[in-house]
């Protein structure tokens, strides 16, 4: 099992610690609830180091990203980051990750931790236009400041005005006594906030003074259970959950990140799928009644027959009631639709809602 340059930290913080994605990572510290809440109302950090960078440089380093990329990433500027997926050859998805455009010629991609290994071969098998690639996982640490107060607790740290970096834009400047560091203003929480790139070296200097500057704000180190109720709260897709090799961009919902103002891999195939309608889609409900979805239970109809599976499901901290996100057949998509979730042997009935569950 891998450690993040924090581990130590976390142990010390009393966190109790999981295998995640090949790494020992923090799961909770005082409890997914208070964590879950502190990030809501506002502010938190996470470690989340064990996420993938990929650096890719060169005349030919768009070429390539829109070759294994299903966005359009010649519509990003200096500054911009783009949320994306890696189709496969088979209408699936190999990952979905974020791309940065730091240089004219350089790109920062940066993809799950579980996929770090598979998705560099991937692009590699692609990259027949010569872009220059370098994986940059093992050297760099990525904390997300998370919450409401984020930026007013943290601005003390950086010579920019952090409330000017727009959402899904970034910047490379100075933060917490250290310079270059990324601070972009992306995340998984649906409440704002920046994520902090720097190298491992660097890590626990801007760890420790991140918590010294949110101190009079209430800041907690958060674990990867809140993450998950945070980023379910919003419908974010999580890999290997709601997204994987054998679901398609379109059954997911991401027909948004799909761009065929260019062709990449399987693009004919997908904009055939788009033309005709996917078989299934990802849909989100809000249980009527007492009880927790989780993952893999089946969906049913009033007459009891499976009609889908649940991809993720919580217990919504903010919300006080069950949450989740499952495949269904197309007729029961629609906003309002009645579908029952079998937890047990009980089928408890369900209402599909538009996204986010959790509104602010």
């Amino acid at each position: 099992m891998k450690n993040t340059a924090l581990t130590e930290t976390h142990i010390e913080l009393g966190a109790k610690m999981v295998s995640f994605a090949g790494y020992n990572m923090p799961v909770q510290y005082e409890g997914v609830n208070i964590e879950h809440e502190t990030v809501r109302k506002s502010v938190g950090v996470f470690d989340v180091s064990h996420m993938g960078e990929f650096l890719i440089e060169g005349p030919n380093s768009l070429a390539l990203i829109q070759k294994v990329t299903s966005n359009d990433a010649s519509k990003l500027t200096i500054g911009k980051a783009q949320y994306s997926c890696i189709p496969n050859d088979d209408g699936g998805i190999v990952d979905d990750l974020i791309v940065y455009r730091v240089k004219d010629e350089t790109y920062l991609l940066v993809v799950n931790a579980s996929n770090i290994e598979k998705d560099w071969n991937w692009i590699v098998s692609k990259n027949d236009v010569g872009a220059e690639m370098r994986d940059l996982s093992n050297d760099y640490s990525l904390l997300a400041i998370q919450g409401p107060k984020a930026v007013e607790a943290m601005q003390s740290l950086s010579s920019h005005d952090l409330s000017s970096i727009k959402f899904y834009n970034f910047i490379v400047g100075d933060f917490a006594g250290i310079e270059h560091v990324i601070i972009s203003a992306t995340g998984y929480t649906g409440s704002g906030g920046f994520e902090i790139y720097c190298k491992n070296s660097e890590v626990k200097q801007v760890w420790d003074k991140v918590m010294e500057a949110g101190a009079s704000y209430g800041i907690k180190p958060i674990g990867l259970a809140a993450r998950d109720t945070l980023r379910l709260e919003m419908g974010y897709c999580l890999y290997g959950n709601d997204i994987d090799d054998t679901t398609s961009p379109f059954e997911a919902g991401l027909g948004w990140i799909t761009k065929f103002t260019k062709e990449f891999t399987n693009s004919d195939a997908l904009e055939e799928e788009k033309r005709r309608g996917p078989k299934r889609k990802l849909v989100a409900f809000e249980m009527d009644e007492r009880g927790i979805p989780r993952q893999s239970y089946d969906i049913v109809d009033s007459n009891g027959k499976k009609i889908g599976e649940v991809t993720s499901g919580t217990m919504s901290p903010s919300l006080n009631k069950g949450i989740g996100l499952g495949y269904v057949t197309p007729i029961f998509t629609d906003f309002g639709s009645k579908i029952y979730i079998q937890v047990r042997k009980k089928a408890i009935p369900a209402t599909v809602i538009k996204l986010p569950f959790y509104k602010g």
